[in-house]
């Protein structure tokens, strides 16, 4: 393990004091990792996001470096939680060219954005974009279906000439619902909500969507096809893997049955689903077959107009800002909220240490990575950038990372996957106090709901359980219950919550852990 860790052996120290970077705020640490989260989050508005994507110079604009021309000739479909705003921002720039559009958003969205002053996301009064609100409660129902129904008549009547605008965003796929006959919608959605509740991955449960949907898995497109497809995409999936996005509507996808089959069987559920399912699957080869003098791929344009990545260096600008050092860990951190909160545990240890930290720390940090989607790579990279920051006092540090983690659900409280990483957080950094209460650790949905309740995250410190415990709160029977959310409620200071309210976007999760400058033992004997 010495042979692996030598290279992060830091740098001789500089043992100068005023080398440290200063801070330049006088807010608290709290305060500021809700500033670095809100910045985030405004980097990936849906308005912002359209706004730097499309330039137009009159008939002529420029997509992710293609020139298309415009000529009474645009057509505009979407689906998605952000979509509404991102279609408003579309119409702004390009009215005089819609002929028509149809986009399916949540239930509820344009009373919900009225209600909170965001009318610039919403549609003209006039507007020839036709706006269906379905799937509550983010499942799909026959509000959604119609709207993939008209979304589908729409491109299957574009010619040549035509461009069809594609705006997608987080939450996609039950706004498309589409299933291939004979399957009812009740009878996809059964299958996909067994999948889920016996712990499929999203990659699974999007194969088996796309096996069973008419327009995912490039549906769409085939059915716009020959048509020039131009899909702009705010990506809620780590890794922005273009296929997986709402389920790859825009991206040709050769479905095969037998993977399908492959992860019903991997959770014993292929021999209770419906006979209209086994039908479809028990039909050999890829569902989408090349078009007749050629495919559908050169017509189609993808662009990932928004992502985590986006939003952490957006982030990190901030906290340089704030008076930290900003470091990315990773924009794909994944796996048990458990293992999670022990990395940043462990993350912290390793920069907060007085002198060089014990090689254990940094050996179990590794052997943590391919359980929280971590590469070695990254890790090593991030222990060298703290160790460097903490002999030679570069002050306080910002790691910051982006990712969607998980939670076993054992008890039946409220909470989300943000609020509980918060606060098992919290229970392994007890302890490790630093001035000013520091470390301070942030998680956050950047859709500004974590789980069925009004906050996106918590903000949490070393000094929680301290705090926890002058109340008589136990936090352990309250992560035994999933019940984060009621925890933070009940805390008498009340501000441990996150709650940004309607952020109208979503790129997955952003992780704030904000580590003060640990003391530096300062030899001045030459």
């Amino acid at each position: 393990m010495a042979r692996v860790l030598s290279f992060l052996r830091p740098k001789p120290l500089l043992a100068l004091v005023e080398r440290r970077k200063p801070l330049f705020s006088k807010m608290s640490l709290d305060s500021r990792a809700r500033e670095v989260f809100a910045k985030a989050v405004r980097a990936v508005h849906p308005d912002t996001v359209v706004r730097q994507s499309i330039e137009r110079k009159e008939d002529l604009i420029t997509i992710d470096g293609h020139k298309l021309a415009l000529n009474n000739n645009l057509y505009l479909v979407g689906f998605g939680k952000a979509v509404l705003g991102m279609a408003a921002e579309v119409e702004r720039i390009l009215s005089d060219h819609i002929v028509k559009g149809v986009i399916s958003v949540p239930h509820g969205i344009q009373e919900t954005l009225r209600q909170h002053g965001k009318n610039h996301l919403l549609l003209k009064e006039n507007s020839c974009i036709e706006v269906i609100e379905g799937a509550k409660h983010n499942l799909p129902d026959t509000d959604a279906q119609e709207a993939a129904d008209k979304i589908k008549q729409l491109a299957s009547g574009l010619t040549e000439k035509d461009l069809l605008l594609v705006l997608i965003s987080g939450g996609g796929s039950a706004l498309l619902p589409a299933p291939v006959p004979p399957i009812s919608l009740k009878e996809k959605l059964d299958v996909t909500r067994r999948l889920a509740g016996a712990g499929a991955t999203i990659q699974e449960l999007n194969t088996v969507r796309r096996a069973l949907s008419l327009l995912k898995g490039g549906g769409l497109a085939h059915f716009a096809h020959p048509a020039q497809v131009v899909a702009l995409i705010l990506s809620d999936v780590i890794g922005d893997p273009l296929d997986l996005i709402a389920s790859g509507p825009t991206v040709k996808t050769e479905v095969w049955p037998e993977e399908v089959l492959s992860v019903l069987e991997q959770y014993n559920l292929l021999d209770s689903v419906p006979a209209s399912v086994k039908e479809v699957l028990g039909k050999p080869g890829p569902r989408w077959q090349k078009q007749p003098g050629g495919g559908q791929e050169a017509n189609v344009i993808n662009a990932v107009i928004g992502s985590n990545s986006i939003a952490l260096k957006s982030a990190g600008r901030r906290a340089s800002e704030l008076g930290f050092r900003p470091v990315v860990l990773s924009l794909g951190v994944s796996g048990d909220v458990k293992l999670v909160s022990r990395l940043y545990s462990l993350l912290a240890q390793f920069a907060c240490s007085r002198e060089e930290p014990p090689p254990e720390i940094a050996a179990e940090v590794l052997r943590l990575g391919p359980d929280v989607g971590v590469e070695t790579w990254d890790l090593c990279r991030t222990m060298q950038v703290l160790d460097e920051g903490r002999s030679e006092g570069w002050g306080a540090t910002c790691l910051l990372a982006g990712g969607e983690p998980t939670v076993e659900l054992k008890g039946k409280g409220r909470g989300g996957r943000n609020q509980e990483l918060a606060l098992r957080v919290a229970v392994e950094l007890q302890g490790m106090d630093l001035p000013p209460k520091g470390p301070v650790f942030l998680s956050g949905g950047t859709d500004g709901q974590d789980g069925p309740t009004e906050a996106a995250g918590a903000v949490t410190d070393s000094g929680l359980c301290e705090e926890a415990k002058s109340q008589g709160l136990d936090i352990n029977t309250f992560l035994d219950n999933n019940d984060s959310f009621t925890f933070f409620s009940k805390l008498s200071s009340g501000q441990r919550l996150l709650v940004p309210g309607l952020t109208c976007t979503n790129v997955m999760d952003v992780h704030v852990l904000l580590i003060p400058s640990p003391p530096i033992n300062i030899n001045y004997g030459i």
